[in-house]
């Protein structure tokens, strides 16, 4: 390892990185916390484009800032841009239509490097949450690192600058400037991941202080570092490495980051770095396996590889029209392989030595004209995408008449092996679909300028059953079921619905995912006041469901998570009944991507019996359904599983009808053919209503 030109130790770094990135895409429960793998690429950035900044500095007294940025579009920009075409083609080809619009804009994103933001902006957004995952998505760590090149340059010039203007010493004032962007980014990235840890995740003033710990080891003199003996600097390497293994098998989905477990990581990162900064001599064993041609060429090809491995994981599903198995995702990994070796030789490596753009001017012209043409392919997708859903054609529902799945539906059991005829759930069959006769939201239950509740009024003015619909989507997938009844009934209809919120007085602190304070307490607040409002108002029936399996719920006292639910559920009801309302709590709806591949349908749709999981697996403990069971009056809990599940098996599709809109809500023409037997839960809870009326 040397300190000057090559440095085998960084490439042994990236190897390790991109097989940790790519092993998590794509044996996600094998190596949970594979994702540390970009952590490790901040760092290398960092230190490498200080260092080679500095040196500049050292050697001219300036930084020319045009011919970096065209040093980085000749590095960066052709195989990244040539990715996003290919995958723009392949989407087009391979894809279902409602899949193209969102993989456009997000490549639009891409081709200006603010996927990141993009991303960030989208894990606001509950629904999005149920979203299949773009082709192109893993273009936010590529637009951090090219937001840090845009940035970091300027940072330092103005630094040197200043320095050399008050004639203090420039290697100081830039240490102190990498030290403050270091403990600022480190401080917001703790204090954001704990506020809402879904943004925190892909901003980029959250990752800032993983370049600067790079950048502060560049600053380090190399001389110094030098002097550690062998056993030293090999011990430093071997626990970096071993480090950043470690935080690759105990991470996962769970751990708050970028937080402060990103510490690990990145300090490992920065131990390996160290280890071998100003070494001439092979650091013992470590350099055996770091120097060894496979882990170098795996390091060479590291960038393409992470160019081409995520977009063929999501297509690869549709070219062999079947979920990825073990085998097949070795293919993947073999053909990404092979593209990236490919694209290195061909495109990385001509581009850079390309004599035509070697002038900054030339090169911002070729980066202008590759980025317009992705552009305009991603805008010709996002145009067909308007076009075709346009053009489809909403399904309404057939209403079910068969009695249900299994021993449950007798003589008139439904038929979960009839093939699909359109298996490609639009947009129209969305769950969140409202009827005319539904208003604007309401200042009612209104939190922080978020309207939650509207009414929709079936009542043609006339003395009507007042019904309340309340809960969190898994409510509102509900109400292409509630509205012909309410239609011929002649209901005022209320429906106030909080993403992810669950409504009930419980103790909430998130969904699948610890949230930050400010937003669970904003959810409590709301099922606090939801709940005043239904005892002052006391209708003549509320309707109520929530994805509870999902929603965390932790009042401190350490008991477990569902009789902490259903205490809170059961006060909760109880409060109701007693204000002279009666309650139909819905039961929850079997699990969809959690358990199977949320494509699976598309895949099979000639034989929707193969995307048929155990009914045990769909279906685990929910706590409405242990809630409702110990409810002795006024409660009148509606069981729709078995429409979707038999003895034994929970299905995606059921009679010919897909019966999923995304990962875990229903699509909207499924849930209007169960109307009918809705009714008879409602209709049962309402004429008890009645007779408990003074």
């Amino acid at each position: 390892m040397r300190t000057r030109g090559f440095r085998t130790d960084i490439q042994a770094l990236r190897a390790v990185a991109i097989v940790l990135v790519v092993v998590n895409h794509l044996w996600p429960d094998r190596l949970p916390g594979g994702y540390v793998g970009v952590d490790v690429f901040f760092v290398i950035s960092g230190f490498l484009i200080t260092g080679h900044l500095l040196s500049e500095v050292d050697r001219t007294g300036r930084i020319r800032l045009a011919a970096f940025y065209a040093r980085r579009i000749r590095r960066l920009l052709p195989a990244a841009l040539l990715v996003i075409v290919v995958t723009l083609v392949g989407v087009w080809l391979l894809l279902p239509f409602t899949r193209w619009g969102d993989n456009a804009l997000q490549s639009i994103a891409s081709v200006f490097y603010v996927e990141n933001w993009a991303l960030a902006a989208l894990s606001v957004d509950y629904s999005a949450h149920n979203a299949a995952s773009s082709a192109v998505q893993h273009f936010w760590s590529l637009s951090v690192e090219e937001q840090f090149y845009l940035v970091w340059p300027l940072l330092i010039l103005v630094t040197v600058s200043i320095a050399v203007a008050g004639r203090a010493p420039v290697r100081r004032a830039v240490l102190a400037v990498i030290a403050g962007v270091a403990v600022l980014s480190f401080v917001a990235a703790v204090a954001y991941t704990a506020a809402s840890p879904a943004q925190a995740y892909f901003v980029t003033f959250t990752r800032a202080w993983q370049f600067a710990v790079g950048a502060a080891i560049a600053m380090l003199p190399a001389a110094v570092l030098g002097r550690l003996n062998a056993v030293t600097a090999a011990s430093i390497s071997a626990l970096g490495f071993i480090g950043i293994a470690v935080a690759a098998v105990l991470f996962g989905s769970h751990t708050p980051y970028p937080g402060a477990a990103a510490a690990l990581p990145v300090l490992a990162t920065a131990a390996v770095l160290i280890a071998g900064t100003g070494r001439r001599a092979p650091v013992l064993l470590i350099s055996t396996v770091t120097d060894s041609r496979p882990v170098q060429w795996l390091g060479d090809i590291s960038y393409s590889l992470y160019l081409w491995h995520w977009p063929l994981i999501v297509l690869a599903p549709f070219v062999i029209d079947a979920p990825l198995s073990w085998w097949s995702r070795l293919s993947v990994l073999a053909v990404a392989l092979v593209l990236a070796a490919a694209t290195r030789r061909l495109v990385e490596i001509p581009a850079q030595r390309m004599l035509w753009w070697r002038s900054p001017r030339r090169a911002y012209a070729g980066a202008a004209a590759m980025m317009a043409v992705a552009g305009l392919v991603a805008l010709l997708l996002l145009a067909a995408s308007s076009w075709r859903s346009s053009d489809a054609a909403a399904d309404e529902g057939r209403p079910t008449t068969c009695s249900g799945l299994g021993s449950a539906g007798g003589q008139d059991a439904c038929d979960p092996t009839e093939p699909v005829a359109d298996p490609v759930v639009t947009q129209d069959d969305a769950y969140f679909g409202l009827a005319p006769q539904c208003g604007d939201l309401l200042p009612l239950l209104e939190f922080d300028g978020r309207g939650t509740t509207r009414e929709c009024d079936f009542s043609a003015g006339a003395d009507a059953p007042r019904v309340w619909l309340v809960g969190d989507s898994h409510a509102e997938q509900w109400q292409a079921a509630i509205f012909p009844i309410a239609a011929e009934q002649g209901w005022r209809l209320t429906i106030s619905s909080f993403p992810g919120c669950p409504p009930a007085e419980v103790a909430f602190v998130g969904f699948d995912a610890l949230w930050g304070p400010v937003d669970f307490e904003r959810c409590r607040q709301w099922a606090s006041s939801l709940s005043d409002e239904l005892v002052e108002e006391a209708p003549d029936l509320v309707i109520t469901s929530m994805a509870a399996r999902q929603q965390l719920v932790d009042d401190g006292s350490g008991r477990p998570h569902d009789e902490q639910f259903v205490e809170g559920l059961r006060e909760t009801w109880q409060r109701w009944t007693d204000a002279g309302i009666a309650v139909v709590p819905v039961l929850d709806t079997p699990l969809n991507a959690d358990v199977r591949d949320q494509d699976c349908l598309i895949l099979n749709a000639g034989t929707p019996q193969d995307c048929a999981v155990p009914r045990d697996v769909a279906m685990p403990s929910d706590p409405v359904a242990l809630a409702a069971s110990g409810m002795k009056s006024g409660v009148w809990p509606a069981d729709m599983s078995r429409f979707l599940c038999d003895d034994s098996l929970c299905f995606a599709a059921v009679e010919g009808e897909p019966v999923y809109f995304d990962a875990d809500h229903l699509s909207s023409a499924f849930a209007a053919s169960l109307s009918r037997q809705f009714q008879d839960v409602v209709d049962d809870a309402l004429a008890s209503g009645a007779q408990r009326s003074p």
